[in-house]
């Protein structure tokens, strides 16, 4: 397999969109749109209560959605990268050295933007 065929893109495609509808719904359930900027979003601030075991719980769970929301916009970020790499015909070719990055590669991780010898070369640095 050192050629990327339709029927593989098609998965892949196939793949990021479902992942990416999870992501957004995830994205959803833990944070709110903000009103003043469309394209950021804030965590929702839970609330249990005004006693003091209740308040370090609503702070604790704030913390976890705001590290889980930045995870969540990463990925919706890297999917929707690969996503306009597909529009533009460019998916599959890594970004560094132009060369196409195994297919083996991207059915694993097909939000990859580089091929391992890059990446690996990067991770080095």
């Amino acid at each position: 397999m050192n050629e990327l065929d339709q029927q593989t893109l098609d998965q892949i495609k196939a793949g990021l969109l479902k992942e990416r509808d999870q992501v957004l719904k995830d994205l959803s359930d833990i944070s709110q749109k903000d009103p003043h900027e469309t394209e950021n979003r804030s965590s929702k601030f839970p609330e249990y209560g005004d006693k003091p075991d209740e308040n370090a719980q609503e702070i604790s769970e704030y913390t976890a959605n705001v590290a889980t929301e930045k995870v969540l916009e990463d990925s919706l970020k890297d999917i929707d990268n690969a996503l306009k790499r597909m529009e533009k015909g460019e998916y599959g070719i890594c970004k560094y050295c132009h060369k196409p990055i195994n297919p083996k590669r991207l059915v694993a991780r097909p939000t990859a933007s580089s091929c391992i010898e890059c990446k690996t070369e990067l991770q080095a640095e």
